[in-house]
């Protein structure tokens, strides 16, 4: 079954401006939007590892007792779950059906590649899925 939304707990979790701590959540799948859009962001052209906060700030859907995330909610975690989502975020929206090394095939062209490794294989990604594009000063 083709799986649009998944559920996460956190490893250290989010602490709110009252000291409430956050760990349970769900994050959807990425659109072309989720991707394209964040990339006119001034935050984001000024500094491009900004594309991670705001790409999580979209595809988080829920985080048990915040009412909106938002960039400045993702801002507010630790490097860890940080971390903890980027490689989230590239399971759920990298490549299927491959295993590391092994080559798939572009839908629409045919054309066969080996797909960059995600964060949990050492790509030194700036966070977003292997179709975000970096940006270059």
């Amino acid at each position: 079954m083709f799986q649009t939304e998944v559920e996460f707990t956190l490893p250290l979790g989010y602490v709110d401006t009252g000291g409430t701590l956050h760990r349970a959540g769900v994050m959807r799948r990425a659109t072309a939007a989720d991707e394209i859009l964040p990339l006119r962001d001034q935050r984001v052209q000024a500094n491009p590892a900004y594309l991670v906060v705001i790409l999580l700030s979209r595809v988080i859907t829920h985080l048990e007792g915040v009412e909106e995330i938002t960039p400045r909610t993702i801002e507010g975690l630790f490097a860890t779950d940080l971390a903890y989502l980027q490689n989230l975020y590239n399971q759920l929206n990298g490549p299927t059906g491959a295993a590391e090394g092994e080559s798939v095939r572009c839908p629409q062209c045919q054309h066969r590649f080996v797909p960059e490794p995600t964060y949990e294989t050492g790509s030194n990604g700036l966070g977003g899925s292997l179709a975000t594009p970096s940006i270059s000063s």
